[in-house]
């Protein structure tokens, strides 16, 4: 048997992903509108997290 680890983004990654910048990025996360998890001292944005955020904003754009 299998299982698939999803893969986590760190800040910077989804900074780039995004095209936005640090502090817009940790706005996203305190507002909840993208779902992170801490791990140790490190945040870290779950893929399908981000792929949710984007499909959501393409959905409310429209």
């Amino acid at each position: 048997m299998t299982t698939v680890t999803p893969e986590l983004l760190t800040v910077p990654e989804v900074m780039a992903r995004l095209r936005l910048g640090r502090s817009t990025v940790y706005d996203l996360i305190r507002s909840r509108r993208l779902i992170s998890i801490t791990v140790g001292r490190s945040r870290r944005i779950p893929a399908d997290a981000l792929r949710d955020f984007i499909n959501r904003e393409i959905e409310e754009a429209a």
